[in-house]
């Protein structure tokens, strides 16, 4: 297989552990990169992308952040495309009627109300660190900044999670996509971007998707496993990632991606 450009998300897929690529992803990703641009791709905020890209040695490539919302390469600001603050403010009512909590971020910003189990998570596996407050109190403050969020997770539970996820599609999926990152987690983008879209943005005039190879596991994946020239779904995959993809690897917990990488590039 011939491919200039290798494209992966994180979480789920490249990561082999919650928060760490593996020694043998790295050696890898050390093997290709003079042959093919490295671009990571997620859901993640900057920093919590970053640290990997120093992991892997690819610092000098862009990286994808907020499923497309915001593209960085170094401190160049690529693109940056947020939800609408009305939009947010939708969001935050539906959510306080099912007790939901939010986390709202913008650029290398991340907000929350409080503490959690799940808050503890995101501190643990993305090396990020959240700032808290009131969400009324960062709404007003990102106005005042004439800024709003590149991404919005929802925090709840099973139950409240199944409540919220038609409400959010019936009222406001014209304006941002709407992702069940599992049974209790809900994340929002702005509906102009993707991960699709980002990889769009970063072709050069010689490139196309045909040349891209990319990983995925998750609903938000489908789209760039889908349209790129080559579609890898980890084992561990949601089932209708599997079903679109033009291969399938190893679980991420195996080494999938770098397995794929061994077998299939250069």
């Amino acid at each position: 297989m011939k491919y200039k450009i290798f494209c992966s998300d994180l979480d789920g897929t490249l990561l082999t552990t919650k928060s760490d690529v593996s020694d043998f992803t790295i050696s890898e990703i050390a093997r290709i990169k003079e042959q093919l641009k490295i671009f990571l791709v997620s859901a993640r905020m900057p920093q919590s992308m970053t640290y990997l890209q120093k992991r892997l040695g690819i610092e000098n490539q862009p990286i994808i952040c907020y499923n497309g919302a915001l593209v960085l390469d170094g401190t160049n600001e690529i693109l940056s495309i947020s939800i609408k603050i009305e939009a947010v403010e939708k969001v935050y009512e539906l959510a306080k009627v099912e007790h939901i909590k939010l986390g709202l971020y913008y650029n290398s910003e991340w907000y929350v109300e409080e503490t959690s189990e799940r808050v503890e998570k995101e501190i643990k596996y993305t090396c990020a660190e959240p700032i808290f407050r009131d969400t009324n109190e960062t709404i007003a403050d990102w106005k005042s900044r004439n800024i709003s969020a590149h991404k919005i997770m929802l925090m709840g539970t099973k139950e409240s999670a199944d409540k919220i996820y038609p409400l959010l599609t019936e009222q406001l999926s014209e304006q941002m996509n709407i992702y069940r990152s599992n049974d209790t987690l809900i994340e929002l983008a702005p509906k102009a971007v993707s991960k699709l879209s980002a990889i769009k943005l970063l072709l050069s005039a010689d490139e196309s998707l045909s040349d891209v190879i990319s990983f995925g596991d998750n609903y938000n994946d489908t789209e760039m496993l889908l349209h790129t020239g080559c579609g890898v779904a980890v084992a561990n995959a949601r089932e209708e990632v599997k079903s679109i993809a033009n291969h399938i690897t190893l679980k991420n917990t195996e080494d999938g991606v770098a397995h794929f990488i061994k077998q299939h590039l250069i």
